[in-house]
């Protein structure tokens, strides 16, 4: 049952990932997501290209969840991903709702990443 339970956590990790991948398609589409002027190309590019390496990562989880062998190399990344994220936010501050959402997104990812590392390291 622990290994469903991972498997689902990095399912949802996984899709929380995702989310941004939308953003590849076009400038307007990254403003929608973040609530955000994207002046310049090189914002745009930067910023799509992000979206590519959340592409990436997302995947990566979602692959991880049906790949027991990849778990441990899921779990050390996607912490990495989720803490940054959260760290960055609570130390620069004064962002938009956009930004919120993701924040929010983020807890979820960090409950699910909790609960994903106390199973995985019992079932070890």
């Amino acid at each position: 049952m622990p290994a469903k339970i991972i498997s689902a956590m990095l399912i949802i990790i996984g899709f929380i990932h995702l989310l941004p991948v939308m953003g590849v398609i076009s400038s307007a589409r990254l403003a929608t997501l973040y609530d955000i002027d994207v002046t310049g190309r090189d914002l745009e590019i930067l910023l799509r290209h992000r979206a590519v390496l959340f592409g990436i990562l997302g995947s990566y989880f979602c692959y991880a969840a049906f790949k027991p062998a990849s778990q441990p190399t899921a779990l050390v990344f996607s912490g990495i991903s989720i803490v940054s994220f959260l760290l960055l936010t609570a130390t620069v501050g004064d962002f938009n709702a956009a930004i919120k959402r993701v924040v929010v997104a983020d807890l979820i990812a960090l409950a699910c990443w909790v609960v994903a590392v106390v199973l995985y390291v019992r079932s070890a």
